[in-house]
């Protein structure tokens, strides 16, 4: 027998007044794997990850964590089961430095729970966490206020809010948004090494290219519907797939 998901999604449906956002939605993670999950505008991608994450309830359906009912339950709940997630829309802390934006994940419960609240030098932790997504650790950047820094640094300001809380999930939406080539080609290496630290991810993405190199697995929703699952090659030979998501980029 193989072990267990880490998360399972069953019959899910999330009705906003007479609009279905997400309707049947089933699937598995399993631990370590890193899911990419595509659609075009308006397809449920964040409606799916913000009723996993609960800032959404369910019209039905059940969502399992490491076997564990999480359907419905509370967002910071949910965080210290060891899920963490990042904003298409980054929400700092504008008017703090960088660095103190991290402090707020650091004193959270969940990371007070795994230290057994021995934390250490909170502002070393917060720098040494900027430094791994990408804030040059010389530069005077990490001690900006969030509102100066450009939307590269914001969105590695985002990932490592996510990191500090040690997730064992972490689920990033649209990431890469905003973002130049080689901004995105130096973010990548930083999940790549999330992964070999055992980290399970799920990347809701519409740049394509970069994702197809790094997920072992794409979900294509299209209306609330899961259309497609498999491997990048194989979603993207199906026909529903490129008339729901590639017609709609033509």
């Amino acid at each position: 027998m193989g072990a267990s998901p880490l998360l399972k999604v069953s019959k899910l449906y999330k009705n906003f007044g007479g609009v279905q956002a997400i309707q049947d939605l089933n699937f598995e993670l399993t631990a370590g794997e890193l899911l990419g999950l595509i659609g075009p505008n308006g397809s449920g991608k964040t409606t799916a990850v913000n009723l996993i994450t609960g800032f959404v309830k369910p019209t039905e359906g059940e969502i399992l964590y490491r076997g564990r009912n999480i359907t419905g339950r509370a967002p910071y709940k949910i965080v210290r089961m060891g899920i963490a997630r990042t904003f298409q829309m980054v929400k700092p802390f504008y008017q703090l430095p960088a660095y103190k934006n991290m402090i707020i994940p650091l004193y959270s419960p969940r990371v007070k729970a795994m230290t057994g609240g021995k934390y250490g030098d909170r502002d070393a932790v917060a720098l040494d966490l900027l430094e791994e997504v990408g804030f040059e650790r010389d530069s005077y950047v990490a001690y900006k206020t969030a509102s100066a820094l450009p939307q590269g640094y914001l969105k590695r300001l985002e990932l490592a809010k996510a990191i500090a809380l040690n997730p064992d999930l972490i689920i990033l939406d649209e990431l890469f948004s905003g973002l130049s080539l080689a901004e995105v080609a130096s973010i990548v290496p930083i999940i790549e090494k999330l992964r070999q630290d055992g980290k399970t991810i799920i990347m809701i993405e519409h740049r394509l290219k970069e994702l197809f190199k790094i997920a072992d697995r794409i979900i294509v929703l299209n209306f609330g519907e899961k259309i497609a699952d498999g491997k990048a090659a194989e979603v993207m030979e199906s026909d529903e797939v490129k008339n729901a998501y590639l017609g709609s980029e033509a």
